[in-house]
């Protein structure tokens, strides 16, 4: 990417959006990186507050779902690259309002792809656009096996499926009007940052809080977790050195049980808070599971380590310990967060 290419990231100020932003922010100076997120309740600007006044950011609110004003963004700054991570992405909030996830998660992908195609009149050469996926599109797996590049498409849930379409739309452009592209397909995510309706912060505040810790059936549905800034290295790695045209997996190859995973949080959570131990296992209270829930994911990731030199740099132990001392050390941003009080800062901030 040349210097002073100005590039998109939608969703910036989400979970994994401001740990992108603030890695390309820091580490990119060259490149003015401008910032779209409609602050939903997932998005929030406290996340970015130490990069919020860089000469190379701008933060911009608006909707991917709104197809003039994206226009409109594209003819003002000429992007020559969209990292787009912008999405609806709770699979509890899928099942009770699926046209939700379709007009964020197809439609708005529409509606990038169309103004990206637009703006360039076809000829892409330097141009890119990198669309961040998940591994649910694939499915769900049994007791062995992992999901490859190649595995087919079998979406469980109206997030998944939304998730799908966006990325048969994105495989098409390319296609069809040759559009340069990239993906990626990531396993689930957890770190600093996370909105606390996913299941590690939510059960770290309801620790905190000596709440119940709602555990979905027996617990024994199987998860691959990747530390969220190992992710923010991955995508800047495909976004700069990764095939055009290809889809790279990227996982942690940390497979863990639902109920082992909760176990662990518990365990060091007492440790953290200074608890007698099995305090917070007390605490898990078995619930009813939810519509489609798929058994097991888990990522082979070889075709990112083998071709760029990717791997996590962190296990999960240590992953887990590092973002509960964030939680704790942040419990002002936690408080923000499960009050409501952040989205206060975008009015405060942008006046």
């Amino acid at each position: 990417m040349r210097d002073n290419a100005a590039i998109l990231i939608t969703g910036g100020a989400g979970f994994i959006g401001c740990h992108v932003v603030k890695r390309f922010v820091k580490n990119y100076p060259q490149y003015k990186i401008i910032n779209l997120d409609a602050l939903t309740y997932a998005g929030n600007l406290e996340n970015l507050i130490e990069i919020e006044d860089a000469d190379n950011y701008q933060f911009v609110k608006g909707d991917i779902n709104d197809a003039a004003f994206i226009d409109e963004l594209f003819d003002t700054h000429k992007f020559e690259a969209v990292i787009h991570l912008a999405a609806e992405s709770h699979v509890d909030r899928s099942i009770t309002d699926p046209l939700a996830f379709v007009r964020t998660n197809v439609m708005g992908t529409l509606n990038l792809l169309n103004a990206f195609k637009r703006i360039w009149e076809n000829d892409f050469e330097g141009k890119l656009f990198y669309h961040i996926s998940t591994d649910e599109v694939y499915g769900t797996l049994g007791e062995t096996g992992l999901f490859t590049e190649e595995t087919s498409y079998a979406p469980n849930s109206p997030y998944s499926a939304s998730k799908a379409s966006s990325d048969h739309f994105v495989r098409a452009y390319g296609e069809t009007y040759k559009m340069p592209f990239v993906m990626s397909n990531c396993s689930n995510n957890y770190g600093p940052n996370q909105f606390p309706e996913k299941l590690i912060p939510l059960f770290i505040n309801n620790i905190i809080h000596n709440k119940p810790l709602p555990v979905y059936g027996d617990g024994n549905y199987t998860r691959d977790w990747l530390y969220v800034i190992d992710h923010a290295a991955a995508i800047d790695l495909i976004f700069h050195n990764g095939r055009k045209g290809e889809t790279y997996n990227i996982g942690g190859f940390n497979e863990w049980k639902n109920i082992d995973l909760v176990k662990l949080l518990c365990k060091q959570m007492d440790e953290k808070l200074g608890r007698d131990p099995g305090t917070s296992e007390d605490l898990i209270t078995y619930v009813k599971d939810r519509p489609g829930h798929d058994l097991r994911y888990a990522i082979d990731a070889a075709k990112i380590n083998e071709e760029l030199g990717w791997e996590p740099s962190v296990t999960f132990e240590q992953g887990l310990k590092l973002t509960i001392d964030w939680y704790l050390e942040n419990r002002e941003w936690l408080e923000h967060v499960t009050s409501g009080d952040y989205q206060n800062y975008y009015k405060k901030q942008y006046n």
